[in-house]
């Protein structure tokens, strides 16, 4: 062979985009009343992850020897992760601990190490496409999708630096967080078009208004304030 046939041959990558929820979709999820106990499980376990950003097998895993006490005097979260070995360090939102809370005397953990109840992973994802169709949330819900909220929802649309949220999900290195700042920086720059686009149309549809009256806009963004129901 005179010539190598793979020579100038450049192997291209599709970029996959990783699903996640909003604020509004976490909400829905945690008013949303179930009345079937291996939904409401599920329901709880996806919500623990996504105040966590742990992955289902190290949600499946974790112990009590898992919680410690931090140095600012409040519980967390450290334990190796089960893919890459790598220590993550995460301080218990209140949203998560009240679920550890909620299941600290369930009869599957009250004789076990384990702290939670968790279900098969294919159970998992097969109820989590039930209360999806519930919750009205049109996105494929599968446990995988509760860490990239918490990398991107709960935490890099809050402020906290990426050094830290890497830390918190135990990434080996930063380069594979930053996939997640992008996702961010899509979703605000995408997100802002959409406002100015509709105080745009505001302005527009007042124009008269102004001219007559000596008035101001108000635009107030407001913030959701992500609660947790009380178990009855």
């Amino acid at each position: 062979m005179e010539r190598d046939p793979f020579y100038n041959y450049k192997v291209q990558f599709e970029t996959v985009e990783r699903e996640f929820l909003n604020e509004e979709e976490i909400q829905k999820l945690i008013d949303k009343e179930l009345h079937l106990d291996r939904l409401k499980l599920v329901r709880d376990m996806f919500i623990f992850s996504c105040f966590t950003g742990l992955a289902y097998s190290d949600v499946k895993k974790l112990s009590n020897s898992d919680i410690t006490i931090g140095i600012d005097g409040e519980k967390w979260i450290r334990t190796k992760r089960t893919k890459t070995k790598t220590l993550s360090s995460i301080p218990i939102l209140p949203v998560a601990e009240e679920i550890l809370d909620r299941y600290k005397n369930h009869p599957e953990v009250k004789n076990s190490d384990f702290i939670l109840p968790v279900l098969s992973n294919q159970k998992s994802n097969a109820f989590l496409k039930e209360i999806a169709l519930m919750c009205d949330i049109k996105k494929p819900l599968t446990t995988h999708v509760a860490r990239h909220t918490f990398a991107t929802t709960i935490t890099l649309t809050n402020g906290v630096p990426i050094e830290s949220v890497s830390k918190m999900l135990g990434h080996k290195d930063l380069r594979t967080t930053q996939h997640y700042a992008k996702i961010v920086d899509r979703k605000i720059s995408e997100d802002m078009q959409n406002l100015k686009a509709k105080l745009e149309a505001k302005k527009i549809s007042n124009k008269s208004n102004l001219k007559n009256k000596n008035s101001k806009n108000l635009y107030r963004l407001s913030k959701l304030k992500i609660t947790v129901l009380k178990p009855q």
